[in-house]
């Protein structure tokens, strides 16, 4: 067996990490930074840095002539126009697919007939505890956005083909959008395993 390696039927050995104290070091609007010290499993201790988030939506919106619907906005801390699709933070209290329902219409002015989530995904493990729930929404009907008052965007639509070639290309290059359009890819084309 390689080491490293748990092979069929070896006995796992814990790897947990036991907080022993800790403390909020920035409390903002959208994050939480937090420092706890931990116990390792081979009992000696290390500080753990980490962005408390509240957990997102990301939302494959599938138009009636089978294009992907899309965003464009500028994204401050990387300086440059993103294109990613419909997303949004999960408000308190909410189900992840009423934040979908919700900001599917406030973005793009959508509202959708059938949703079917995807799949969960976890964008930056090493320093933040943020998923991301993946929906499918078809059967559209525009009705509108409601754009929030600090909120700028550019709503499009594009064939799910381009799309994955704007990844290839670069011009796509959101973790959420790019897990987004690959699950759209395994869906829509027949290939999801159950």
């Amino acid at each position: 067996m390689t080491k490293g390696r748990v092979g069929r039927g070896a006995r796992r050995k814990s790897l947990v990490e036991r907080r022993i104290r800790g403390r909020r070091v920035f409390d903002g609007v959208l994050l939480r930074v937090r420092s706890d010290t931990v116990r390792l499993p081979d009992g000696g201790t290390a500080v753990r840095e980490y962005i408390e988030h509240p957990g997102a939506v990301a939302i494959l919106a599938l138009t009636d002539s089978g294009e992907l619907v899309m965003e464009r906005q500028y994204r401050y801390p990387l300086g440059r126009h993103m294109i990613e699709v419909p997303a949004g933070k999960i408000d308190p209290g909410e189900t992840p697919l009423a934040t979908a329902k919700r900001e599917l219409q406030e973005e793009t002015g959508y509202t959708a007939k059938t949703w079917l989530h995807l799949a969960t995904i976890h964008i930056a493990i090493a320093y933040s505890n943020e998923h991301i729930e993946i929906y499918l929404a078809r059967g559209l009907k525009h009705e509108g956005a409601k754009l929030d008052d600090e909120e700028f965007l550019e709503v499009f639509t594009l064939p799910l083909v381009t799309a994955l070639d704007w990844v290839r290309e670069g011009k796509i290059t959101d973790t959420k959008t790019v897990s987004a359009l690959f699950w759209a890819e395994k869906t829509l084309r027949g290939r999801r395993r159950g």
